[in-house]
């Protein structure tokens, strides 16, 4: 490993040498919901452009970041950040499997300060990640969280997978990603429902990110009288997702951001880094 990355690390990750710690670094974080799920509640969302931009204003506030990717069948997050996905049977699937393996060994340092990634690798097999239990994510999450001031989680909308309730389960608070489409509420209410019929709570996962507005006539009505509340909204924007294939981050590296954009991604970090 890079001897200046390992330094890096080692700056922010010493807190997990040893076990006596944990509850005293627990103490320190002055967040109280420092752990953050995202989840897709339809097509044409987005979640790996919203996340990436968001960590990078919430660490320019000081605050150790780190994005956690569960998409374990279709990693993105790490083209979002122009860094190297992780090599078969590193990053994520390897912290999963053991105890014993050094988180600073399986995270990405991305080339934001304060700003860390940690990914399945796409060379991955889909069979690899079957067996996965609601414990092996907990201890995951719960290292992480000792480990960083906030960290934000792309959940996948797979009920049947471990990592979509498992990560429900686990997070503080829980945002949906919605377009407007019809079948976002339904595609909403019904896996709360199925969530809560396991034993998760739902209060958590009340809030809507409204993403890639086009003005299209929708009735939010709908939402508000299911108890949802509209925490965003972010219009679509083609320099957006050019930056994203380009590996940039639209938010800083975009010479002219679309004001509507920046005022509600911004009002969210915001939001977050203040807990």
């Amino acid at each position: 490993m890079d001897r200046k990355r390992r330094i890096g690390l080692d700056s922010i990750f010493q807190k997990i040498s040893s076990k006596d710690l944990v509850g005293a670094e627990l103490q320190e974080n002055s967040l109280i919901y420092s752990v953050i799920g995202f989840i897709p509640a339809t097509d044409f969302v987005d979640n790996a452009l919203l996340i990436s931009n968001l960590a990078y204003l919430i660490s320019q506030k000081g605050l150790n970041t780190c994005v956690v990717d569960l998409k374990v069948f279709y990693p993105s997050l790490y083209q979002h950040f122009d860094a190297a996905a992780p090599k078969k049977g590193k990053g994520l699937i390897k912290l999963l499997k053991s105890d014993k393996v050094d988180f600073r060994e399986e995270l990405t340092k991305t080339k934001y300060e304060r700003l860390y990634l940690l990914s399945p690798s796409p060379q991955d097999l889909m069979e690899e990640y079957f067996d996965f239990e609601f414990s092996h994510l907990e201890r995951v999450i719960e290292t992480l969280k000792t480990m960083f001031d906030i960290v934000l989680i792309d959940i996948p909308n797979n009920p049947p997978l471990e990592f979509c309730l498992g990560a429900m389960k686990y997070c503080h608070i829980g945002y949906f990603t919605a377009s407007e489409r019809m079948e976002a509420t339904v595609n909403m209410v019904k896996l709360l429902d199925f969530a809560q019929s396991v034993g998760i709570s739902t209060a958590k996962f009340m809030s809507v990110i409204m993403m890639n507005l086009q003005n299209i006539e929708f009735d939010y009505k709908v939402m508000n009288e299911t108890g949802f509340h509209i925490a965003a909204a972010l219009p679509l924007v083609k320099d957006a997702v050019t930056c994203a294939h380009e590996g940039r981050l639209y938010i800083k590296d975009s010479p002219i951001v679309n004001k509507y954009f920046k005022k509600d991604i911004q009002k969210l970090a915001d939001r977050l880094a203040d807990q």
